[in-house]
């Protein structure tokens, strides 16, 4: 949501997607603030419903192309969910290569070849929508899934913590305690940047809210001194 708050090219690709699912507590708690009628249950991350998607595809035969994580793990990956589901058409690349150039024009190339039905892609944030932009009109795809560290949590490459701590909003602890140099930042500072442009934004439809109601009144006056002045 920061990102979307300082990238107006990012705050139009979520209001443009054809579905945007809250995969984070804080979004859910933002949106329960500003009133609307979220449920926990709402909440959605990855690598909690990458099995039963892997499961659909291969009833539905839906093919899928993972093109995320570091080389390795997307092969691991692939391994774990043909595990489950052994007749998936999937296929993959590890997403550590240059996003533009002759590397990239190769990759678009691999993935055209097989012509996934979903394309998931993990860079992080916000480079994987950028590079979704930059690219989608190119790819054979049906459906573009920019879904993070999700292969690097199912794998057990980057660790998401206790169940305890990820159910009660608490993953981003775990995730700063692992990796406190890359995300200090994004926690740290952005957290509470979040939560203060909510508490903004609640203060500022307060008041529109009052303005409204005062407005209201005053037309509803004005309109039955008419109607006195008119019927005298």
């Amino acid at each position: 949501m920061n990102f979307a708050y300082d990238l107006p090219w990012y705050r139009k690709f979520l209001n443009e997607s054809d579905l945007v699912f809250c995969d984070g507590f804080g979004v859910l708690w933002g949106a329960k603030l500003c009133g609307y009628c979220l449920k926990s249950e709402y909440r959605m991350t990855c690598p909690d419903y990458i099995e039963t998607l892997a499961l659909a595809c291969e009833r539905e035969n839906v093919s899928l192309f993972l093109l995320a994580g570091k080389p390795g793990t997307v092969d691991k990956a692939i391994a774990k969910l043909k595990a489950i589901a052994p007749n998936l058409k999937v296929k993959g690349h590890h997403g550590y290569f240059e996003k533009l150039g002759e590397e990239n024009e190769a990759i678009i190339s691999e993935i055209n070849k097989f012509r996934p039905d979903i394309l998931y892609v993990g860079f992080g944030m916000p480079l994987q929508e950028r590079w979704i932009l930059d690219n989608l009109t190119r790819i054979n795809a049906k459906v573009f899934l920019p879904l993070g560290a999700c292969l690097d949590y199912y794998t057990d490459a980057v660790c998401r913590g206790p169940r305890w701590m990820t159910d009660r909003g608490f993953e981003w602890l775990t995730r700063l305690v692992m990796e406190p140099q890359r995300l200090w930042q994004r926690y740290l500072l952005g957290n509470p940047l979040f939560f203060y442009r909510v508490f903004r934004a609640l203060i500022a439809n307060s008041s529109r809210t009052l303005e409204f109601t005062y407005e209201s009144r005053k037309n509803k006056i004005t309109e039955a001194q008419s109607a006195r002045g008119n019927k005298s």
